[in-house]
């Protein structure tokens, strides 16, 4: 049986993360989300309204934590130095691209606080877009990047490596430096 019991901020926002990556937004319930943390569904209710209010506000979370450190990129001295750490912690916060996609299902629109979150969201989507795209814009500059090259081209081609599926169990250090190296360098053995 459930019961009235106190949860933190991080421990709901981690539990919206495991069910929702799990089991999806349509799948995803107040009840669900109660048995896992073991407490009464109306303990939710009394602080949100309902899921699309809880997983917008946790989305602003996940994209503030991922925001916070994509600001760091500015520490590094040079385009291939924001590359390695931007696919750091790209590959740390796999979730992002999948919790994007998620949040695109929403359904209250007609939820003033719904409405606010997903604004909110828009907005830090830019902003890291923009970090994004000055990246690739430095690494043009640094002649590390062909000129021709679409930034959004290369920013999708980015984002879509990183959600490639691990179906086979490569280990985990071999498969991020292989996205990297066909990213950076492409994956003909003719070096041109």
């Amino acid at each position: 049986m459930a019961r009235e019991r106190k949860f933190t901020r991080d421990e709901i926002f981690q539990a919206v993360k495991i069910l929702l990556l799990e089991h999806g937004y349509e799948a995803f319930t107040f009840s669900l989300l109660a048995e896992y943390l073991d407490v009464a569904r109306g303990t939710i209710y009394k602080y949100y309204d309902n899921k699309d209010e809880l997983i917008t506000e946790f989305m602003i979370n996940e994209m503030n934590t991922f925001m916070n450190d994509l600001k760091k990129i500015d520490a590094y001295p040079n385009f291939d130095a924001q590359f390695d750490y931007l696919f750091n912690i790209m590959f740390e916060n796999t979730s992002i691209h999948q919790l994007i996609e998620i949040g695109k299902q929403m359904m209250d629109k007609n939820n003033e606080k719904v409405a606010e979150n997903q604004r909110t969201l828009e907005h830090l989507h830019l902003e890291m877009y923009h970090y994004l795209d000055d990246l690739i814009t430095a690494g043009k500059k640094e002649q590390k990047i062909k000129q021709q090259l679409p930034n959004p081209l290369i920013l999708g081609y980015i984002f879509q490596a990183v959600a490639i599926p691990n179906h086979f169990g490569v280990p985990h250090q071999q498969w991020v430096k292989g996205l990297k190296e066909i990213i950076k360098y492409g994956m003909s053995a003719e070096s041109k």
